[in-house]
Protein backbone atom coordinates (compact mmCIF):
# COMPACT_ATOMS: atom_id res chain seq x y z
CA UNK A 1 0.00 0.00 0.00
CA UNK A 2 1.29 3.48 -0.83
CA UNK A 3 1.10 5.77 2.18
CA UNK A 4 0.13 9.38 1.75
CA UNK A 5 1.36 12.32 3.76
CA UNK A 6 -1.17 13.77 6.16
CA UNK A 7 -2.07 16.71 3.94
CA UNK A 8 -2.62 14.39 0.97
CA UNK A 9 -4.76 11.91 2.86
CA UNK A 10 -8.09 13.54 2.10
CA UNK A 11 -9.84 15.83 -0.31
CA UNK A 12 -10.06 19.43 0.91
CA UNK A 13 -13.19 20.15 2.86
CA UNK A 14 -15.23 22.90 1.23
CA UNK A 15 -15.16 24.82 4.50
CA UNK A 16 -18.00 26.54 6.32
CA UNK A 17 -21.05 26.61 4.01
CA UNK A 18 -22.73 29.34 6.05
CA UNK A 19 -19.78 31.65 5.43
CA UNK A 20 -19.22 30.89 1.75
CA UNK A 21 -22.63 30.13 0.25
CA UNK A 22 -23.44 33.82 0.01
CA UNK A 23 -20.10 35.63 -0.46
CA UNK A 24 -20.10 39.38 -0.23
CA UNK A 25 -20.50 41.07 -3.56
CA UNK A 26 -17.65 43.44 -2.93
CA UNK A 27 -15.18 40.55 -2.86
CA UNK A 28 -16.22 39.44 -6.33
CA UNK A 29 -16.24 42.95 -7.72
CA UNK A 30 -12.84 43.72 -6.23
CA UNK A 31 -11.42 40.52 -7.66
CA UNK A 32 -13.01 40.62 -11.11
CA UNK A 33 -10.17 42.55 -12.75
CA UNK A 34 -7.31 40.42 -11.36
CA UNK A 35 -9.17 37.29 -12.51
CA UNK A 36 -8.59 38.36 -16.10
CA UNK A 37 -4.92 37.63 -15.50
CA UNK A 38 -5.86 33.98 -15.14
CA UNK A 39 -6.97 33.92 -18.78
CA UNK A 40 -3.91 32.01 -20.02
CA UNK A 41 -4.58 29.32 -17.40
CA UNK A 42 -8.11 28.94 -18.77
CA UNK A 43 -6.51 27.25 -21.78
CA UNK A 44 -6.29 24.23 -19.51
CA UNK A 45 -10.10 24.19 -19.50
CA UNK A 46 -10.49 24.55 -23.25
CA UNK A 47 -11.59 20.95 -23.64
CA UNK A 48 -14.23 21.23 -20.92
CA UNK A 49 -17.13 22.58 -22.90
CA UNK A 50 -18.60 24.25 -25.98
CA UNK A 51 -17.66 27.74 -27.13
CA UNK A 52 -19.41 30.54 -25.35
CA UNK A 53 -18.77 33.26 -22.82
CA UNK A 54 -15.80 33.05 -20.49
CA UNK A 55 -17.55 32.15 -17.27
CA UNK A 56 -17.08 32.56 -13.53
CA UNK A 57 -19.51 31.48 -10.83
CA UNK A 58 -19.47 30.28 -7.25
CA UNK A 59 -19.34 26.53 -6.87
CA UNK A 60 -22.12 24.66 -5.21
CA UNK A 61 -20.59 22.83 -2.30
CA UNK A 62 -20.09 19.14 -2.86
CA UNK A 63 -20.72 17.03 0.23
CA UNK A 64 -17.42 16.17 1.82
CA UNK A 65 -16.84 12.44 2.15
CA UNK A 66 -13.92 11.37 4.32
CA UNK A 67 -11.81 8.62 2.84
CA UNK A 68 -12.83 5.10 3.90
CA UNK A 69 -10.64 3.16 6.26
CA UNK A 70 -7.68 1.51 4.47
CA UNK A 71 -8.49 -1.76 2.78
CA UNK A 72 -6.09 -4.16 1.15
CA UNK A 73 -5.23 -5.27 -1.34
CA UNK A 74 -6.26 -2.92 -4.12
CA UNK A 75 -7.77 -4.75 -7.09
CA UNK A 76 -9.73 -4.50 -10.32
CA UNK A 77 -13.30 -5.68 -10.64
CA UNK A 78 -15.20 -5.97 -13.90
CA UNK A 79 -15.96 -2.25 -13.97
CA UNK A 80 -14.00 -0.62 -11.14
CA UNK A 81 -10.54 -0.04 -9.73
CA UNK A 82 -10.88 -0.51 -5.97
CA UNK A 83 -8.03 1.54 -4.54
CA UNK A 84 -6.11 0.65 -1.39
CA UNK A 85 -8.28 3.03 0.68
CA UNK A 86 -11.48 1.48 -0.64
CA UNK A 87 -12.32 4.25 -3.11
CA UNK A 88 -14.18 2.95 -6.16
CA UNK A 89 -12.84 4.41 -9.42
CA UNK A 90 -14.82 3.48 -12.57
CA UNK A 91 -12.72 1.26 -14.83
CA UNK A 92 -12.91 0.68 -18.57
CA UNK A 93 -11.05 -1.98 -20.47
CA UNK A 94 -10.64 -2.69 -24.16
CA UNK A 95 -9.35 -6.18 -24.84
CA UNK A 96 -8.24 -7.76 -28.14
CA UNK A 97 -10.16 -10.74 -29.42
CA UNK A 98 -7.03 -12.82 -29.79
CA UNK A 99 -3.69 -13.06 -27.99
CA UNK A 100 -2.65 -10.12 -25.84
CA UNK A 101 0.78 -8.85 -26.90
CA UNK A 102 1.10 -5.74 -24.72
CA UNK A 103 -0.82 -3.74 -22.11
CA UNK A 104 -1.49 0.00 -21.67
CA UNK A 105 -2.61 1.74 -18.50
CA UNK A 106 -4.26 4.96 -19.72
CA UNK A 107 -4.47 8.17 -17.70
CA UNK A 108 -6.93 10.75 -19.03
CA UNK A 109 -6.58 14.51 -19.19
CA UNK A 110 -7.99 17.33 -17.06
CA UNK A 111 -11.78 17.56 -17.12
CA UNK A 112 -11.97 14.30 -19.06
CA UNK A 113 -12.48 10.71 -17.91
CA UNK A 114 -11.53 7.19 -18.95
CA UNK A 115 -13.85 7.16 -21.96
CA UNK A 116 -11.43 9.62 -23.58
CA UNK A 117 -9.25 6.68 -24.58
CA UNK A 118 -12.03 4.89 -26.48
CA UNK A 119 -11.01 6.07 -29.97
CA UNK A 120 -7.32 5.01 -29.87
CA UNK A 121 -8.11 1.94 -27.76
CA UNK A 122 -10.35 0.49 -30.46
CA UNK A 123 -7.46 0.84 -32.91
CA UNK A 124 -4.87 -0.66 -30.60
CA UNK A 125 -6.92 -3.73 -29.73
CA UNK A 126 -6.69 -4.78 -33.38
CA UNK A 127 -2.93 -5.15 -32.84
CA UNK A 128 -3.24 -7.27 -29.72
CA UNK A 129 -2.93 -4.45 -27.18
CA UNK A 130 -5.09 -4.47 -24.04
CA UNK A 131 -6.02 -1.05 -22.65
CA UNK A 132 -7.15 -0.27 -19.11
CA UNK A 133 -8.22 3.19 -17.96
CA UNK A 134 -9.98 4.46 -14.86
CA UNK A 135 -11.65 7.73 -13.90
CA UNK A 136 -9.12 9.57 -11.77
CA UNK A 137 -10.34 10.95 -8.46
CA UNK A 138 -12.41 14.08 -8.88
CA UNK A 139 -13.18 13.39 -12.55
CA UNK A 140 -15.84 11.51 -14.48
CA UNK A 141 -17.87 9.27 -12.18
CA UNK A 142 -15.11 8.95 -9.57
CA UNK A 143 -15.71 10.15 -6.00
CA UNK A 144 -15.70 13.88 -5.16
CA UNK A 145 -16.33 15.08 -8.70
CA UNK A 146 -14.95 18.56 -9.23
CA UNK A 147 -12.69 18.53 -6.17
CA UNK A 148 -8.91 18.24 -6.37
CA UNK A 149 -7.75 14.96 -4.81
CA UNK A 150 -4.11 15.93 -4.40
CA UNK A 151 -1.02 15.04 -6.37
CA UNK A 152 0.00 12.23 -4.03
CA UNK A 153 -3.39 10.55 -4.34
CA UNK A 154 -3.52 10.76 -8.14
CA UNK A 155 0.02 9.51 -8.58
CA UNK A 156 -0.38 6.83 -5.91
CA UNK A 157 -3.43 5.43 -7.71
CA UNK A 158 -1.47 5.19 -10.97
CA UNK A 159 1.38 3.36 -9.25
CA UNK A 160 -0.99 0.88 -7.60
CA UNK A 161 -2.94 0.30 -10.83
CA UNK A 162 0.30 -0.44 -12.71
CA UNK A 163 1.25 -3.03 -10.12
CA UNK A 164 -2.14 -4.70 -10.41
CA UNK A 165 -1.71 -4.95 -14.18
CA UNK A 166 1.81 -6.33 -13.75
CA UNK A 167 0.39 -9.12 -11.61
CA UNK A 168 -2.32 -9.77 -14.19
CA UNK A 169 0.11 -9.79 -17.15
CA UNK A 170 3.54 -10.70 -15.75
CA UNK A 171 5.01 -11.68 -19.13
CA UNK A 172 3.63 -8.81 -21.25
CA UNK A 173 5.15 -5.36 -21.90
CA UNK A 174 3.30 -2.78 -19.81
CA UNK A 175 3.23 0.93 -20.71
CA UNK A 176 1.79 3.99 -19.00
CA UNK A 177 -0.02 6.29 -21.38
CA UNK A 178 -0.86 9.80 -20.25
CA UNK A 179 -2.69 12.55 -22.13
CA UNK A 180 -2.27 16.15 -20.93
CA UNK A 181 -2.85 16.06 -17.14
CA UNK A 182 -2.59 12.28 -17.30
CA UNK A 183 0.87 12.76 -18.79
CA UNK A 184 1.93 14.77 -15.73
CA UNK A 185 0.63 12.01 -13.45
CA UNK A 186 2.46 9.39 -15.52
CA UNK A 187 5.75 11.34 -15.35
CA UNK A 188 5.63 11.47 -11.57
CA UNK A 189 4.47 7.87 -11.23
CA UNK A 190 7.34 6.55 -13.36
CA UNK A 191 10.04 8.86 -11.99
CA UNK A 192 9.17 8.50 -8.31
CA UNK A 193 9.30 12.28 -7.91
CA UNK A 194 5.79 12.80 -6.56
CA UNK A 195 5.00 14.88 -3.47
CA UNK A 196 2.67 13.92 -0.67
CA UNK A 197 3.71 10.24 -0.67
CA UNK A 198 5.68 8.76 2.21
CA UNK A 199 8.86 6.93 1.06
CA UNK A 200 9.10 3.20 1.54
CA UNK A 201 11.89 1.22 3.23
CA UNK A 202 15.30 2.74 2.63
CA UNK A 203 13.66 6.12 1.84
CA UNK A 204 12.88 4.81 -1.66
CA UNK A 205 9.94 6.49 -3.36
CA UNK A 206 7.40 4.12 -4.94
CA UNK A 207 7.34 3.99 -8.73
CA UNK A 208 4.98 2.63 -11.34
CA UNK A 209 5.86 -0.82 -12.59
CA UNK A 210 6.08 -0.08 -16.32
CA UNK A 211 8.37 -0.86 -19.25
CA UNK A 212 7.98 2.63 -20.68
CA UNK A 213 5.85 5.76 -20.75
CA UNK A 214 3.90 7.37 -23.61
CA UNK A 215 3.14 11.07 -23.18
CA UNK A 216 0.67 12.83 -25.45
CA UNK A 217 0.91 16.63 -25.03
CA UNK A 218 1.86 16.21 -21.36
CA UNK A 219 0.76 18.98 -19.00
CA UNK A 220 4.20 20.29 -18.00
CA UNK A 221 3.25 23.97 -18.05
CA UNK A 222 4.83 24.61 -14.68
CA UNK A 223 5.30 27.94 -12.94
CA UNK A 224 8.85 28.16 -14.27
CA UNK A 225 7.43 28.65 -17.77
CA UNK A 226 4.54 30.95 -16.82
CA UNK A 227 4.52 34.74 -16.72
CA UNK A 228 4.54 36.64 -13.43
CA UNK A 229 0.98 37.98 -13.63
CA UNK A 230 -0.82 34.63 -14.11
CA UNK A 231 1.21 33.22 -11.20
CA UNK A 232 0.35 36.20 -9.02
CA UNK A 233 -3.34 36.11 -9.94
CA UNK A 234 -3.57 32.41 -9.11
CA UNK A 235 -1.74 33.00 -5.82
CA UNK A 236 -4.37 35.57 -4.82
CA UNK A 237 -7.37 33.73 -6.25
CA UNK A 238 -6.76 30.49 -4.38
CA UNK A 239 -6.64 32.47 -1.12
CA UNK A 240 -9.59 34.78 -1.74
CA UNK A 241 -12.06 32.82 -3.88
CA UNK A 242 -10.90 29.17 -3.96
CA UNK A 243 -14.42 27.92 -4.73
CA UNK A 244 -14.99 30.21 -7.71
CA UNK A 245 -15.64 28.14 -10.84
CA UNK A 246 -13.94 29.27 -14.05
CA UNK A 247 -14.53 27.97 -17.56
CA UNK A 248 -12.44 28.06 -20.69
CA UNK A 249 -15.30 28.89 -23.03
CA UNK A 250 -15.03 31.66 -25.52
CA UNK A 251 -11.25 31.51 -25.85
CA UNK A 252 -11.53 30.73 -29.57
CA UNK A 253 -9.09 27.85 -29.62
CA UNK A 254 -9.38 24.28 -30.83
CA UNK A 255 -8.26 21.33 -28.77
CA UNK A 256 -8.69 19.18 -31.90
CA UNK A 257 -9.69 19.44 -35.55
CA UNK A 258 -12.21 16.67 -34.92
CA UNK A 259 -15.26 18.92 -34.46
CA UNK A 260 -17.88 16.14 -34.08
CA UNK A 261 -15.79 14.64 -31.26
CA UNK A 262 -15.54 18.03 -29.51
CA UNK A 263 -19.31 18.44 -29.75
CA UNK A 264 -19.82 15.03 -28.15
CA UNK A 265 -17.56 16.08 -25.29
CA UNK A 266 -19.58 19.26 -24.83
CA UNK A 267 -22.76 17.17 -24.43
CA UNK A 268 -21.19 14.56 -22.13
CA UNK A 269 -22.30 15.18 -18.53
CA UNK A 270 -19.18 13.46 -17.17
CA UNK A 271 -16.86 15.92 -18.92
CA UNK A 272 -16.26 18.93 -16.69
CA UNK A 273 -17.40 22.27 -18.09
CA UNK A 274 -15.41 24.33 -15.60
CA UNK A 275 -13.11 24.05 -12.62
CA UNK A 276 -12.76 25.61 -9.18
CA UNK A 277 -9.84 27.97 -8.65
CA UNK A 278 -8.50 25.58 -6.02
CA UNK A 279 -8.54 22.74 -8.54
CA UNK A 280 -6.64 24.85 -11.08
CA UNK A 281 -4.12 25.64 -8.35
CA UNK A 282 -3.66 21.93 -7.66
CA UNK A 283 -3.23 21.26 -11.37
CA UNK A 284 -0.54 23.94 -11.65
CA UNK A 285 1.28 22.36 -8.71
CA UNK A 286 1.10 19.00 -10.48
CA UNK A 287 2.40 20.47 -13.75
CA UNK A 288 5.24 22.24 -11.96
CA UNK A 289 6.34 19.02 -10.26
CA UNK A 290 6.09 17.07 -13.53
CA UNK A 291 8.28 19.65 -15.27
CA UNK A 292 10.82 19.48 -12.43
CA UNK A 293 10.83 15.66 -12.65
CA UNK A 294 12.19 15.62 -16.21
CA UNK A 295 15.80 14.85 -15.14
CA UNK A 296 14.53 11.81 -13.22
CA UNK A 297 12.55 10.25 -16.06
CA UNK A 298 14.68 7.19 -16.71
CA UNK A 299 12.02 4.96 -18.30
CA UNK A 300 11.89 4.59 -22.11
CA UNK A 301 9.85 7.51 -23.43
CA UNK A 302 7.64 8.25 -26.43
CA UNK A 303 6.67 11.94 -26.44
CA UNK A 304 3.93 13.13 -28.82
CA UNK A 305 3.27 16.81 -29.58
CA UNK A 306 1.32 18.66 -32.27
CA UNK A 307 2.25 21.94 -33.96
CA UNK A 308 -1.27 23.31 -33.43
CA UNK A 309 -1.40 22.58 -29.70
CA UNK A 310 -2.71 25.81 -28.15
CA UNK A 311 -3.23 24.35 -24.68
CA UNK A 312 0.19 23.14 -23.54
CA UNK A 313 2.57 25.84 -24.81
CA UNK A 314 5.65 24.99 -26.81
CA UNK A 315 7.92 26.74 -24.31
CA UNK A 316 6.87 24.28 -21.61
CA UNK A 317 7.50 21.23 -23.81
CA UNK A 318 10.89 22.65 -24.82
CA UNK A 319 11.90 23.14 -21.20
CA UNK A 320 10.79 19.61 -20.35
CA UNK A 321 12.74 18.06 -23.24
CA UNK A 322 15.83 20.14 -22.47
CA UNK A 323 16.00 18.65 -18.97
CA UNK A 324 15.44 14.99 -19.87
CA UNK A 325 18.41 12.78 -18.96
CA UNK A 326 21.09 13.26 -21.60
CA UNK A 327 22.06 9.59 -21.33
CA UNK A 328 18.56 8.63 -22.52
CA UNK A 329 18.53 10.70 -25.71
CA UNK A 330 19.41 7.74 -27.90
CA UNK A 331 16.62 5.73 -26.31
CA UNK A 332 13.79 8.27 -26.15
CA UNK A 333 11.56 8.98 -29.16
CA UNK A 334 10.17 12.48 -29.76
CA UNK A 335 7.36 12.66 -32.31
CA UNK A 336 6.27 16.02 -33.72
CA UNK A 337 3.11 16.29 -35.85
CA UNK A 338 2.87 19.42 -38.07
CA UNK A 339 -0.91 18.95 -38.45
CA UNK A 340 -1.56 17.84 -34.89
CA UNK A 341 -3.62 19.50 -32.14
CA UNK A 342 -3.77 18.90 -28.40
CA UNK A 343 -5.94 15.78 -28.61
CA UNK A 344 -3.59 14.07 -31.05
CA UNK A 345 -5.08 10.60 -30.80
CA UNK A 346 -8.61 11.95 -31.30
CA UNK A 347 -7.70 14.31 -34.15
CA UNK A 348 -8.85 13.57 -37.69
CA UNK A 349 -5.37 12.11 -38.24
CA UNK A 350 -5.48 10.22 -34.96
CA UNK A 351 -5.05 6.88 -36.71
CA UNK A 352 -1.57 7.98 -37.82
CA UNK A 353 -0.56 8.79 -34.25
CA UNK A 354 -2.08 5.55 -32.94
CA UNK A 355 -0.05 3.59 -35.50
CA UNK A 356 3.11 5.33 -34.30
CA UNK A 357 2.37 4.38 -30.71
CA UNK A 358 1.73 0.79 -31.70
CA UNK A 359 4.98 0.64 -33.69
CA UNK A 360 7.04 2.10 -30.84
CA UNK A 361 5.61 -0.33 -28.30
CA UNK A 362 6.68 -3.34 -30.36
CA UNK A 363 10.02 -1.98 -31.62
CA UNK A 364 11.39 1.10 -29.87
CA UNK A 365 14.44 1.25 -32.15
CA UNK A 366 12.47 1.47 -35.41
CA UNK A 367 11.62 4.73 -37.16
CA UNK A 368 7.97 5.62 -36.65
CA UNK A 369 5.70 4.81 -39.63
CA UNK A 370 4.73 8.49 -39.99
CA UNK A 371 8.37 9.67 -39.69
CA UNK A 372 7.21 12.12 -37.03
CA UNK A 373 10.44 11.38 -35.16
CA UNK A 374 12.81 12.54 -37.90
CA UNK A 375 13.46 15.84 -36.11
CA UNK A 376 13.88 14.31 -32.64
CA UNK A 377 17.55 15.33 -32.47
CA UNK A 378 16.72 19.00 -33.07
CA UNK A 379 17.35 21.30 -30.13
CA UNK A 380 15.31 23.06 -29.06
CA UNK A 381 12.51 20.56 -29.54
CA UNK A 382 9.76 20.94 -30.73
CA UNK A 383 11.47 22.38 -33.78
CA UNK A 384 10.88 25.89 -35.05
CA UNK A 385 7.74 26.47 -37.08
CA UNK A 386 5.18 25.21 -34.61
CA UNK A 387 2.00 27.23 -34.39
CA UNK A 388 2.24 29.73 -31.50
CA UNK A 389 0.15 29.01 -28.44
CA UNK A 390 -2.04 31.76 -27.09
CA UNK A 391 -0.75 30.72 -23.68
CA UNK A 392 2.65 32.18 -24.49
CA UNK A 393 1.38 35.76 -24.61
CA UNK A 394 -1.64 37.92 -24.08
CA UNK A 395 -5.00 36.19 -24.12
CA UNK A 396 -7.85 37.82 -26.02
CA UNK A 397 -10.96 37.37 -23.92
CA UNK A 398 -14.29 37.06 -25.69
CA UNK A 399 -17.28 38.87 -24.32
CA UNK A 400 -19.80 36.99 -26.40
CA UNK A 401 -20.50 33.49 -27.61
CA UNK A 402 -18.57 33.35 -30.83
CA UNK A 403 -18.41 29.79 -32.07
CA UNK A 404 -15.61 27.60 -33.27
Amino acid sequence: MIRLGRKEAMTRSPGNPERTRAPRRWRLVMFAAPLLLLAPLLLLLATCGPPGVVGARLAAFAPHRPLPAPQAPAHFTRDAFIAADGARLPLRRWLPKGRIRAVILGLHGFGDYSHGLAIPAKRWTKDGIAIYAYDQRGFGAAPDHGLWAGEGQLVGDAIVASRILRRMYPDKPLYLFGESMGGAVAILAVSGAEKGVIPGPGAIMPRADADGVILSAPAVWGRATMGFWPRAALFLAVRLVPDLVLTGRGLHILASDNIPMLRRLARDPLVEKGARVETIYGLVNLMSDALAAAPHLAAPLLLLYGAHDQIVPKIAIRDFVAHLPKAARARDTLAYYPDGYHMLLRDLDGAIVAADVRSWMFDRRAVLPSHADLAENARPWPPAGAAPSLAAGAMPLASGGAGR
